[in-house]
C-alpha cells in the first residue's frame, strides 16, 4: 500500500464529510474547497457567525452519524453547464466561481448516499464513508479566498484522520508536545524575541537581550566554518536602484512580493534577495579562470511582502536575515561544488543536533528565464550530485526558482516534523543578464555558473526551528545564560559574584540570581529558564571555594571547584550537549 496515497484519499474523503455535516447543520453556510494536507485536511466556509469550540463537537458528531450510516461516494461527470446549473441552484457561489475557470468540457463530481450531499472534486475518495475509522476536528482560523486579501474572508476548520484509533491517538499526543514547544510561547517565556507590536507593525521581529546573544552565536558560527572552506565575506546595500530588479527578473515575477519607494525621482527597491548585490561585486572586474571557484558570503536581512494571514512567529515574517552565499565557478566545476556545498550543509545541521532529512529536487516552473538547455544542464548538475553521493530524494516538478533548479532540505525535529531550511540552486541564467564573465584557459571570455545556497535559510527560520527542536532546553554552547549563581544569603553574595566573575574570564556565560527571594524560589525560575547549570553558593561553599552543582534538568552533581566545574562544562561545550 502506498500510506502516503491512500491517507490523503482517505483525509479528503473525510473534509467532504465535513462539509457535509456543516450543511446540515447550517443549511445556508457556503462551501468553498477542502483538501487533503500534510497531517490532515481542511475546508473553508463562508458563515456570518464564528464557529465555536462547541460547534466543531457538534460537527464531529454529525460526522459520525455519516460515517455510520455507510454512505457510498461515487464520482459523476457531468458538462460544465450541467454543474453551473446545479451549483447556481445551490447557491453555491464559490463552486460556480471555480466551474467557471475549468476548461474541460466535463466536470468530476463526487456524490455521498443517495445525494446527500455534492461536491466539485477530482477526488480521489475512499468507496464510502465507514471506511473513516479515526477523525478529529482540531480548530478554526480565518483564511481569505483565493489567499487574497482583497476577497471574502471564509472560515476554515482544520481536522485530522487516521486508519486507526492507535494512530489518531499517537498524533493528538505528538501535538500536545508541539504546542508545548511552539516557539512563539518559548520566545516570550524565556524572554527571547517579540514580534508584533502596533507601533512597528506585523512580521518584523525585536529580539531582546538573550535572543540577540543566541543570534550571534549562531551568526559567529556559522561565520566563522564559511571562512574555513574558503568562502569571502561580503557585504551589500539593503535597497538598490529599481532598474537592476528588472535585470534580475525580480520585478517582473517577485514585484509582489518586494517593497519599492522613490528616491530622487528614481524608482528603488528594498532588497528580497541578495544575489543582484553579489553579481554586482563579482562583475566589478575581470576574472581569470584559475581564480575560479570565487565564493561571497554575506548575513544580509532582506525584506519580503508577505500577506498578514500567512505570518506566523519567526517562521513567516517580512524582514529575515539569510545565511546567504554565491559560488561562481566554471562548467566543470559546477557539479562538484554542489557536492561540497551538500556536506557542509550536513556539517552545519549536525552541529545542531539535526541528523534526518528529506531531500526535493525541484524541477523548471512553468513560468521561467534562461534557456532550457541550461535548465537541464542544472538540473542534471544537482541530480548528479545527489546520486553520486548516494542521497535519496524525491521530483519536485516545476517547483524551481525562476532561474534555477535548486535543492531543498527538510530536517527532521525532535518530534519528526519537517522543517524547510537549506537550499542550493544552480543559475546560468542570471550570470548571462549582468553579463558576468571571466577569461578562460586559452585566454577567451566565457559565461560562470552561479550556485545560490542559504544552509539555515533564514537565520529567523532556524531559529524558531532549534527552539521547537530542543524545547527551549538549549545544549550548553547554545544557551544564552549557561550558569546561574545562585547565594542562598545576602552573606553569600560577595563570593558568588567573585564565582561569576571567574567563570566568565573563561569564556562562560553567567549570571548572579541575588534577588531577596526564597532559594527555592529562584531555583524553579532557573529551571522554567532552562538555564544548564545552577551554582548554589551558601556557607560551606564560601569556607570551602567551591560551588555546589545542578545540572538541567534536575540532577545535584555535588559539591566542585571552579576548576572543576569549568572542565565539565567545555567538555559539554565540545561534545555540543
Amino acid at each position: 500500500m502506498d500510506y502516503s496515497r491512500e491517507i490523503d484519499k482517505l483525509r479528503h474523503s473525510c473534509s467532504h464529510i465535513m462539509a457535509q455535516a456543516v450543511k446540515e447543520l447550517w443549511p445556508d453556510v457556503k462551501v468553498t474547497i477542502g483538501p487533503a494536507i500534510e497531517s490532515g485536511f481542511y475546508y473553508d466556509f463562508e458563515k456570518k457567525e464564528s464557529f465555536t469550540d462547541q460547534d466543531l463537537v457538534r460537527i464531529e458528531q454529525s460526522m459520525q452519524k455519516i460515517i455510520d450510516r455507510n454512505l457510498p461516494i461515487v464520482q459523476e461527470l457531468v458538462s460544465k453547464q450541467e454543474a453551473l446549473d446545479f451549483f447556481r441552484q445551490k447557491n453555491e457561489t464559490y463552486k460556480v466561481e471555480l466551474i467557471a475557470g475549468i476548461p474541460d468540457e466535463k466536470i468530476s463530481l463526487f456524490v455521498t448516499g443517495a445525494r446527500e450531499f455534492v461536491d466539485l472534486c477530482k477526488g480521489p475518495h475512499v468507496r464510502s464513508t465507514g471506511q473513516i475509522k479515526a477523525f478529529k476536528l482540531l480548530s478554526v482560523a480565518g483564511a481569505y479566498w483565493h489567499g487574497d486579501e482583497k476577497q471574502p474572508m471564509l472560515q476554515r476548520i482544520y481536522g485530522t484522520s487516521f486508519f486507526s484509533k492507535e494512530e489518531l491517538a499517537a498524533h493528538l499526543q505528538t501535538l500536545l508536545e508541539a504546542d508545548k514547544r511552539d516557539h512563539r510561547k518559548l520566545g516570550t517565556e524565556l524572554d527571547l524575541f517579540h514580534i508584533y507590536q502596533e507601533e512597528a507593525g506585523a512580521g518584523l521581529v525585536f529580539y531582546h537581550p538573550k535572543g540577540a546573544l543566541m543570534r550571534k552565536i549562531l551568526e559567529d558560527f556559522t561565520r566563522d566554518l564559511h571562512l574555513k572552506r574558503g568562502y569571502d565575506l561580503v557585504m551589500t546595500p539593503n535597497f538598490l536602484r529599481g532598474k537592476l530588479w528588472e535585470i534580475s527578473g525580480h520585478a517582473e515575477h517577485y514585484r509582489d512580493n518586494m517593497y519599492y519607494f522613490k528616491l530622487d525621482g528614481e524608482e528603488y527597491a528594498v532588497k528580497p534577495m541578495n544575489c543582484p548585490g553579489h553579481m554586482l561585486i563579482y562583475g566589478k572586474k575581470l576574472h581569470s579562470y584559475r581564480e575560479l571557484p570565487l565564493k561571497f558570503f554575506e548575513l544580509g536581512t532582506v525584506y519580503r511582502y508577505e500577506k498578514a494571514g500567512v505570518l506566523h512567529g519567526l517562521l513567516r515574517v517580512r524582514g529575515f536575515t539569510q545565511d546567504d552565499a554565491h559560488i561562481f565557478c566554471r562548467r566543470d566545476q559546477v557539479q562538484d561544488e554542489i557536492e561540497k556545498v551538500i556536506d557542509l550543509a550536513f556539517e552545519l545541521l549536525s552541529a545542531f543536533g539535526f541528523k534526518d532529512y528529506e531531500i526535493e529536487l525541484s524541477t523548471r516552473p512553468e513560468k521561467f528565464i534562461g534557456k532550457q538547455e541550461d535548465w537541464d544542464l542544472a538540473t542534471n548538475a544537482l541530480r548528479g550530485a545527489l546520486e553520486k553521493k548516494k542521497i535519496v530524494f524525491k521530483i519536485n516538478e516545476g517547483d524551481g526558482a525562476f532561474y534555477g533548479p535548486k535543492i531543498d532540505l527538510k530536517l527532521k525535529d525532535a518530534l519528526n516534523r519537517r522543517w524547510q531550511c537549506s537550499t542550493i540552486q544552480c543559475d546560468f541564467a542570471l550570470p548571462e543578464r549582468f553579463n558576468l564573465k571571466f577569461t578562460n584557459a586559452d585566454g577567451k571570455e566565457e559565461r560562470p555558473i552561479m550556485i545560490h545556497r542559504a544552509l539555515f535559510g533564514s537565520v529567523e527560520r532556524f531559529f524558531g526551528t532549534l527552539i521547537e527542536h530542543y524545547s527551549g532546553n538549549f545544549p550548553l554552547w547554545l544557551s544564552p545564560v549557561q550558569a546561574l549563581v545562585i547565594p542562598i544569603k545576602s552573606d553569600h553574595d560577595a563570593f558568588s559574584r567573585n564565582v561569576a566573575d571567574a567563570l566568565r574570564a573563561e569564556g562562560f556565560r553567567v549570571e548572579v540570581d541575588a534577588r531577596n527571594e526564597s532559594l527555592g524560589k529562584r531555583i524553579r525560575e532557573g529551571r522554567m529558564q532552562r538555564i544548564p547549570y545552577m551554582l548554589i553558593v551558601g556557607d560551606k561553599e564560601v569556607s570551602s571555594g567551591m560551588v555546589s552543582v545542578r545540572k538541567r534538568p534536575e540532577t545535584d552533581l555535588g559539591a566542585m571547584s571552579l576548576t572543576d566545574f569549568s572542565v565539565l562544562a567545555k567538555k559539554d561545550i565540545v561534545d555540543k550537549i
